[in-house]
């Protein structure tokens, strides 16, 4: 659509004067018809009221960009309601513009026919009052997300797990709501089923849920399979795996580059010690490899200690570790 169609010194020589092309103002039509008869003031009054909720000048043109649709909104019909609203879920002003800078379609919704319904299905899941706004303020799009056909069904696939729906699957909501973007059949399924198939139970299972859902929420081809592969290559049988993946399941989608090479490394090539070792002690990945495991490996090597194992090197703090080995 040609811009120039628009009122002279309407809504396109306010797009203008933002400091938007001749392309986005042509995308945001196309993604608006509404915005060709919006007064300039109309938008002019949006936008401004966008700034005052505290969204940053330089970010405006983004939010507004990926929804023009908010520049036509009534400001006390919709604008107003919403951000109020979500002012009140006991968050501070900031993560309320943060939320609609990621995702500026939540001022679109209704507060009566969509934020209200949501907070009641996560009130009747035991979530609490005060986490509430956390929750939808991290993952703004679960207020696009149908309570019928997309939370319910979550939920149901949680309860399926065998967690509990007083108490247990909302624990896992709030730890990580991004769990709510998935589809159930395309990844949280196929991922749990993953996880069977390398022998973790189903306490294990509900374990990984409770403590760490984003693992549920990764691709079994593009990152569980790729490290189980690398954990093989290294001489991990099926037992020791299952060890593995059961005691420190984030090991499926720790950086190999970055966190699993170089720390297997280091293990046999400086520490002389064997894999083995890790199955035992599968949160062996979670500590740093400089401030940690090298610091302390050599710490022990100077006292001469070589016959410790890696959870009594490893498991405590420094003040611990220290009075353990004699070395204060």
């Amino acid at each position: 659509m040609d811009t120039t169609k628009c009122q002279s010194g309407g809504i396109m020589w306010f797009f203008k004067d933002k400091g938007f092309d001749d392309k986005s103002i042509n995308e945001m039509l196309k993604k608006c018809k509404r915005l060709e008869g919006i007064p300039r003031e109309k938008a002019s009054e949006n936008w401004d009221y966008l700034k005052s909720v505290g969204i940053r000048e330089r970010k405006l043109p983004f939010v507004v960009g990926k929804c023009p649709k908010i520049l036509t909104l009534g400001l006390h019909e919709k604008l107003v309601p919403m951000v109020e609203c979500l002012a009140t879920l006991g968050t501070k002003r900031a993560e309320v513009a943060s939320a609609i800078t990621r995702f500026p379609n939540i001022l679109s919704h209704n507060v009566e026919e969509k934020l209200c319904p949501l907070l009641a299905f996560f009130e009747s899941l035991g979530v609490p009052e005060k986490q509430l706004g956390k929750m939808i303020l991290l993952n703004p799009r679960i207020i696009s997300y149908s309570i019928d056909s997309k939370l319910s069904e979550i939920v149901e696939f949680l309860a399926n797990l065998g967690l509990s729906r007083e108490g247990m699957i909302s624990k896992v909501l709030v730890k990580h709501p991004f769990v709510m973007g998935y589809s159930v059949d395309k990844r949280l399924r196929p991922t749990t089923d993953f996880l069977r198939s390398l022998g973790l139970t189903e306490m294990d299972l509900q374990s990984v849920a409770m403590n760490f859902p984003e693992i549920l929420c990764r691709d079994v081809n593009k990152i569980l399979k790729p490290n189980l592969s690398y954990l093989q290559s290294w001489g991990f049988d099926n037992r020791q795996i299952a060890a593995l993946v059961s005691g420190y399941p984030l090991v499926l989608i720790k950086s190999i580059k970055n966190s699993l090479e170089p720390r297997i490394k280091f293990l046999v090539n400086v520490m002389g010690r064997e894999i083995g070792e890790i199955a035992d002690y599968p949160e062996f990945f979670r500590h740093g490899l400089k401030k940690r495991l090298e610091s302390r490996h050599k710490l022990l090597g100077q006292k001469g200690i070589m016959n410790c194992s890696l959870s009594e090197m490893l498991d405590c703090n420094q003040k611990k570790f220290a009075s353990k080995f004699l070395l204060v």
